[in-house]
């Protein structure tokens, strides 16, 4: 006889039909569900990011073969949970994730073997499929023992220091038990319930198993190991005694499936669709509004949920609440009330009540968001935060809800196209004696040089433009600059919410590249960078963009520049997140320092305090921490104990280096005022300027 199993051992007809109702009623109640929430997906815009042809539901081949691709590097290779940080629970996660998806094979493999005349279910497969199930279910119910029981020790912890900061008069017991309380990992009950079911569903899976081994023995039950340890401990059952077990085990099951619609482990089913229609946008690209868009609906950005577009809205019903997105948030961190998952959760709730999202969400936490888009690189389901932030700023700001220094920030770009309200004269001061060639002269060039306004315009900013110049002399690369007839990119604008400024920006410089042939283009601000590369194309400039550490480093490797060499421990370099995180550029600013890395595809950097002669703070790469400045934050106020800055010079100068090196002009600028409050004896230094020192 081949090894094989009975299916409905001792069920009865009658039986049986009890089974195949409550299966079917479950089931159906579950779909009737699902089906509620697809009719709110499609309160939004069409899913235009779906790539797909005539039929709204057939995909082209190239839109399948994306779906396929996504779906196979998110959700089954689940590539952002494996390149979580230690702490967030990544491999518990992982155990629950493949456990689950193992049974949900297997128990479609048994249904297809029952219901079809295809009777595979036997011999050499069937050991097979009895271990791997068994072994795998196993991690399945560890792993959610494992959340649950991680669950309750850190929210009781939560509570005890709390508990022991209101009777103490310790700062610093006070300020660890504010951390704590703040702490991303949800406490609802529905997450203990959710775990306690799917705990009981899989002990209980195990209980039948054993069951029925120990009713109906066979010489391959070894090919179930748990299971069979189990039957061995328990000895015989009777026939009655396995009835019970087995449908005690279906009551479970049945219950799960009519409740999963309202459980995050929904999760995985819709953020399965929602990985296929990922958006093959590049992170740092905000789509941009038409006027046509704009006369159709009467406003500009979003009001109301039903303003996002359908992949947006299903994608906020794939969140598990893991709070990843929360953990690395750089407002959240310092005390200030922005918190990503919450508001993932609040668009969620408005997109049942139709509250308008910003007076769900608030829009204190709105202006709080620097678009470092840690959340996004952070969230295992890809959910873009910052897109749906900005798209709230949008309407906020095309409703007069912006006041104070960004605004008078908008009115500079607007009058004088610089951010700092600088006149465009002044953009040329900073060549005084350089003899830096410029477009409007008729030189030949290679590359456009984008200064920037930071670049023409801060003091420190400036040094390094003169160091970049100076280094594409040495190096005799043909490059020129505009001068007085480049004007502001727009990207603070257009992260603050003003699009249309934005695109007026974007246009006329667009029109300048044109006029002067422009193909290429280096720029020391990653900001001008991102927005040139990943935006301009809307607006139909199609350059070749590089950050001025991508194209030094591409000099020192081909031995026209030195590499710069501090000395060893004496350096720490801060990755700015427009150019690591954004546009996964890490490995360029290390090459200046002489230091070989694979920081670019390598999502989550080793940790590592040093790399060769140079020290690395606990975030780099891309996970580097943000400075505070992105989003328009830079043109904000905000309170001395809130600044994001502070955090990241503190973790900077824990390194004990001496130097810290950047490769933003913004993330110089704020910097610079954080580590002057630290420390008169810290050089703060662009990467050019050092480079420049190493080849005079």
């Amino acid at each position: 006889m081949q090894p094989t199993r009975e299916e409905f051992l001792h069920i009865t007809g009658p039986e049986k039909a009890l089974f195949y109702f409550l299966a079917f009623a479950s089931i159906g109640y579950m779909a009737w569900q699902i089906f509620q929430r697809v009719k709110l997906w499609q309160q939004g815009k069409p899913m235009g990011e779906l790539r797909t042809g005539r039929d709204y539901w057939i995909p082209t081949r190239e839109a399948a073969r994306t779906w396929l691709r996504n779906i196979g590097t998110f959700i089954l290779g689940q590539k952002k949970v494996k390149s979580s940080r230690k702490r967030s629970g990544a491999p518990m996660h992982l155990l629950i994730f493949y456990g689950f998806l193992a049974l949900f094979i297997g128990t479609t493999l048994l249904a297809i073997n029952t219901y079809s005349p295809f009777k595979f279910h036997k011999g050499a497969y069937y050991l097979a499929y009895e271990m791997t199930l068994d072994v795998l279910g196993a991690g399945f119910v560890i792993g959610v023992g494992w959340a649950l029981v991680r669950r309750l020790l850190m929210n009781s912890a939560a509570r005890k220091l709390v508990d022991e900061a209101a009777a103490s008069d310790d700062a610093a017991l006070s300020k660890q038990a504010t951390q704590s309380r703040r702490a991303p990992l949800s406490q609802n009950a529905n997450d203990y319930w959710t775990l306690a079911l799917l705990f009981t569903i899989g002990i209980t899976g195990y209980w039948l198993e054993a069951a029925r081994m120990s009713n109906n023995p066979h010489d391959w039950d070894w090919s179930a190991p748990v299971g069979h340890a189990w039957a061995t401990l328990q000895g015989p059952v009777s026939d009655t005694t396995y009835k019970i077990v087995w449908w005690f085990h279906m009551i479970w099951v049945f219950t799960f499936f009519a409740v999963l619609p309202k459980m995050k482990i929904r999760h995985i089913l819709v953020a399965t669709f929602t990985a296929a229609g990922n958006p093959s946008d590049a992170m740092g690209r905000l789509k941009p509004i038409s006027m046509e868009e704009v006369e159709l609906t009467e406003q500009i950005g979003v009001k109301l949920a039903k303003d996002y577009s359908r992949w947006n809205l299903m994608s906020l019903d794939a969140c598990m609440e893991c709070g990843r997105c929360t953990e690395v948030c750089p407002a959240w961190s310092v005390g200030k009330v922005l918190n990503p998952k919450q508001v993932v959760q609040d668009i969620r709730d408005s997109m049942v009540t139709g509250e308008p999202v910003a007076a769900k969400i608030s829009e204190e936490a709105l202006w709080q968001c620097t678009t470092c888009n840690a959340c996004v690189e952070a969230c295992p389901v890809l959910i873009r935060h910052v897109d749906l932030i900005v798209d709230v700023r949008r309407n906020l700001v095309s409703e007069g809800q912006l006041s104070g220094s960004a605004a008078t920030m908008l009115r500079q770009t607007a009058s004088t196209n610089n951010a700092w309200g600088a006149s465009a004269s002044n953009r040329e001061d900073w060549m005084k004696d350089l003899d830096i060639p410029l477009c409007r002269d008729g030189v030949e060039f290679d590359f456009l040089f984008w200064v920037g306004c930071a670049g023409a315009t801060d003091p420190g900013a400036v040094k390094t433009t003169k160091a970049v110049a100076a280094l594409l002399k040495k190096a005799g690369v043909k490059f020129a600059c505009l001068g007085k007839e480049e004007a502001c990119t727009g990207d603070p604008a257009r992260r603050v919410g003003e699009e249309f400024l934005f695109q007026e920006k974007a246009m006329a410089n667009a029109s300048v590249f044109e006029k002067y042939g422009v193909k290429k283009v280096v720029t020391p601000c990653p900001h001008c960078f991102n927005s040139l590369k990943n935006e301009y194309g809307d607006f139909g400039a199609k350059l070749e963009v590089f950050h001025h550490t991508q194209l030094l480093a591409q000099l020192v490797s081909k031995g026209q520049l030195l590499a710069a060499k501090p000395v060893r421990g004496s350096t720490v370099l801060h990755d700015p997140c427009y150019l690591a995180r954004v546009n996964g550029e890490s490995d360029a600013p290390r090459l200046l320092l002489g230091v070989e890395s694979s920081l670019n595809e390598t999502p989550n950097p080793s940790g590592d305090s040093q790399h060769g002669d140079l020290k690395e703070p606990e975030h780099h790469g891309r996970k580097t921490l943000c400075c505070g400045a992105g989003g328009g934050r830079m043109w904000m106020e905000e309170p001395p104990g809130q600044r994001p800055a502070n955090r990241r010079t503190d973790e900077l100068l824990a390194t004990g280096a001496k130097t810290v090196a950047v490769a933003c002009p913004f993330c110089r600028i704020m910097l610079d005022a954080s580590i002057k409050q630290k420390s008169d004896e810290i050089n703060l230094v662009d990467l050019a300027e050092m480079l420049q020192d190493a080849n005079r």
